[in-house]
């Protein structure tokens, strides 16, 4: 099979490009011809390296490289940014003539379905429509409104016309009534599984980027009340971000230094995990949720806002994790309690969430995707 992915950047540390050069790796690596191409690498190195068996193309057309350029240049430079950026990708799928052309849904899905390179096009969709340009929608400009609304109508026919679109919870395909071309496949979990927690130390984990979307703040207030009751317990919160800060006065003010502790990003966080006891997910929206899936991995019990999407499709509440009502800060704390108080069930819950998680590896995954792709390479060559 050959396959061709593309994502703007491999630049940065984040879910997207780690899962898509996991990916990549894991196909060529059993046997597959993998192309990846970007755009705005500019001859910078990808943050997760890919395999030599991947190829790797970069169009060399930068949008938002540097970060700092103004808003005006960025905005009269567009269009013919865009017209190369067209021409390129048109240019290297022709030469490469793959099978399969998986989209990550940004610029290039508004040409992706007119170009002749002879390959099925599918997307990748990575985050949750509940919260895909929302703010849009919610703006008091009737100007901004009517614009997001245009937008939206050009999304969702562009996604009509792929093959399929893939998405990662049975949760938020119900939030596409549009589309009849879904497929749900849930990422894989990318950290080894082959250490797990015993479920006895005093600690608590959570994990990700300091930003309002993974709801730090609201996890922090939630161990407020859990630290009254159990201040031997510490929550330990691994990750980076502009809201380092504000969080950190935010555990200051409600006097949690001792027992609520901001960490840097790690690249051993099954080690962090293994350490500890109890993971929670306070996000206000995921598009899945890994650190959900790693931490069950390691054996550990999550305790999870039922945000949109993932921890509905992920955790089966009161038997491998704890599911709580979103954003009642109250009831999280009374979760984290309960798992605190009770080591037997907290242990038994971690068992179950390392046997739970054995469907998120990728060997199971792969067949999943390596079933989508033979299906639609079939249908297109039976036609």
């Amino acid at each position: 099979m050959k396959l061709v992915y593309y994502l703007p950047s491999l630049e940065a540390p984040g879910g997207l490009e780690r899962i898509i050069t996991f990916k990549a790796n894991y196909f060529a690596g059993h046997g597959d011809d993998v192309t990846v191409i970007t755009s705005e690498m500019m001859g910078r190195k990808p943050y997760f390296p890919l395999s030599p068996g991947v190829r790797h193309i970069d169009l060399g057309v930068a949008f938002d490289y540097p970060y700092s350029q103004p808003k005006a240049m960025k905005v009269l430079k567009y269009p013919f940014r865009y017209h190369r950026f067209r021409k390129r990708f048109a240019k290297a799928l022709r030469e490469l003539r793959p099978d399969i052309t998986v989209s990550t849904l940004r610029r290039e899905l508004n040409f992706l379905n007119d170009l002749d390179d002879g390959s099925v096009k599918i997307g990748e969709f990575h985050v949750t429509r509940h919260s895909y340009g929302a703010e849009a929608f919610e703006s008091g400009n009737p100007l901004v409104r009517r614009a997001k609304r245009k937008w939206n109508e050009t999304f969702i026919r562009n996604l009509s016309r792929l093959k399929r679109v893939v998405l990662l919870t049975h949760e938020e395909a119900g939030f596409w009534p549009e589309l009849d071309n879904l497929s749900i496949i849930p990422n894989p979990i990318i950290t080894p599984l082959n250490k797990v927690s015993d479920c006895t130390q005093k600690r608590v984990i959570a994990a990700g980027r300091y930003a309002p979307q993974k709801g730090f703040d609201r996890l922090i207030d939630s161990w407020a009340i859990v630290a009254r009751k159990h201040p031997s317990w510490s929550l330990h919160i691994y990750g980076d971000g502009y809201l380092r800060t504000e969080l950190q006065a935010q555990i200051d003010r409600l006097q949690l230094a001792d027992t609520c502790h901001l960490e840097h990003t790690v690249e051993n966080i099954t080690d962090k995990y293994c350490e500890s006891s109890i993971f929670v997910l306070s996000s206000r929206f995921e598009g899945f949720g890994m650190v959900i899936t790693e931490a069950m991995g390691c054996g550990i019990p999550p305790v999870s806002f039922a945000c949109p999407c993932g921890p509905r499709d992920i955790i089966h509440d009161g038997v491998d994790g704890l599911l709580v009502e979103d954003g009642n800060i109250e009831e999280m704390a009374e979760k984290i309690a309960c798992l605190i108080e009770n080591e037997d069930k907290r242990i038994e819950m971690g068992k179950q969430a390392y046997l739970d998680a054995q469907k998120y590896k990728m060997e199971n995954i792969a067949k999943q995707w390596k079933q989508l792709f033979e299906s639609i390479t079939e249908k297109t060559n039976n036609l």
